[in-house]
């Protein structure tokens, strides 16, 4: 970005933000927080190999994994998980919001975006388990676990802490290999996103612009992270970028049910505890806080719930239908992505790739 340009959304800013506003996470000695860092470092590296065997998938570069990561491994904080996900928002919508030579958007309106920005991340740190970011600069993309959410998590259900952390391993290391096996995935999704947030500039009017432009990056934010839904940006989108909003969901449905079936598909051989987990979940999914469930309903994160499950309908049905190679057919290209229709109709998808 040069001098005669700016930006929309003050990205430093907003990461600045969300790593002040993130709430600390359950108090623990030194020794039990280096004890919760080793272990999830192990769980993820364990992870690769079931998910290898599950999936049925490998790199397209065909990396040697006993040599190669399948990915960098970090485990953070509620602070560093909300500053990463900042610059990973920047690096994902790239120059969607740099604003013509000349035409500058308010000073106010823009720390107000950048602050509104901040203020999600802020709280979606606090409901995090882990993310698989492909944006990273560096290869093969982050593996990000949150040590505080993963604790507080596994001492709510009362579940077997070993068994949780390489479940949750599980599910992240899906997505890498998912992004290593269709090299072209994350770029399809950055140009499509690009694309949708981009046309805010030509929509409004630069004053209008920061406070939708803050609105719709929680919709595409959500919906590139698993965490679809509307709420608040009611009446924002246009019916052209309303159905580009759903083509990325429809993706992102597909990657979140996939690794949530690859997750639970290992079975008690891996994680012996692994159907009491997943019920325990669910029925943590299900319920909340009232006040909670408020600010979840507003975010859009409850709808995450139905995003997951009907992604992992649709790959279930697909399998049964015609096996784990014919899914795979998913990772071929941008013609072979599920529509909208297509994640609620498996059918049909199987019929227009498989005949």
């Amino acid at each position: 970005m040069t001098a005669a340009t700016s930006s929309l959304v003050g990205w430093d800013d907003a990461a600045a933000v969300a790593g002040r506003l993130a709430p600390p996470g359950p108090a623990v000695s030194r020794s039990e927080a280096e004890h919760l860092v080793a272990s999830l470092h192990s769980a993820a590296r364990r992870a690769v190999e079931p998910v290898l065997e599950i999936t049925a998938m490998t790199p397209a570069d065909g990396r040697d994994l006993e040599t190669s990561p399948l990915s960098e491994i970090l485990v953070v904080d509620r602070p560093g998980w909300a500053r990463a996900a900042a610059r990973s928002m920047r690096d994902m919508t790239e120059d969607a919001f740099v604003l013509p030579p000349g035409a500058g958007a308010a000073l106010g309106a823009q720390v107000a975006a950048s602050t509104e920005i901040g203020a999600t991340l802020a709280f979606l740190s606090t409901k995090i388990l882990g993310q698989f970011d492909p944006y990273s600069a560096r290869e093969p993309g982050r593996l990000l676990l949150v040590a505080p959410n993963v604790l507080h998590v596994e001492r709510e259900l009362g579940v077997r802490p070993d068994d949780f952390r390489l479940w949750v391993a599980l599910h992240e290391q899906t997505h890498a290999l998912q992004f290593a096996a269709a090299p072209w995935l994350a770029s399809h999704l950055r140009d499509r996103t690009t694309a949708l947030l981009g046309a805010m500039s030509t929509t409004s009017t630069l004053r209008e612009v920061p406070p939708r432009v803050a609105a719709l990056l929680r919709a595409v934010y959500r919906a590139v992270r698993g965490r679809e839904g509307a709420t608040l940006v009611d009446g924002i989108l246009t019916c052209e970028q309303q159905v580009e909003l759903d083509a990325v969901t429809a993706v992102m449905s597909l990657l979140e049910g996939h690794a949530d079936v690859a997750m639970d598909t290992v079975g008690p051989r891996v994680v012996p505890t692994v159907r009491a987990i997943r019920r325990k979940f669910e029925k943590r999914r299900d319920t909340s806080g009232a006040a909670d469930t408020v600010l979840k309903r507003l975010l859009g994160v409850d709808a995450k719930i139905a995003q997951y499950r009907d992604g992992a309908s649709f790959v279930r049905s697909v399998t049964r239908e015609v096996g784990t190679a014919g899914l795979n057919a998913v990772w071929t290209d941008t013609s072979t992505l599920p529509t909208a229709l297509e994640i609620a109709d498996p059918a049909s998808w199987v019929r227009r790739v498989h005949g």
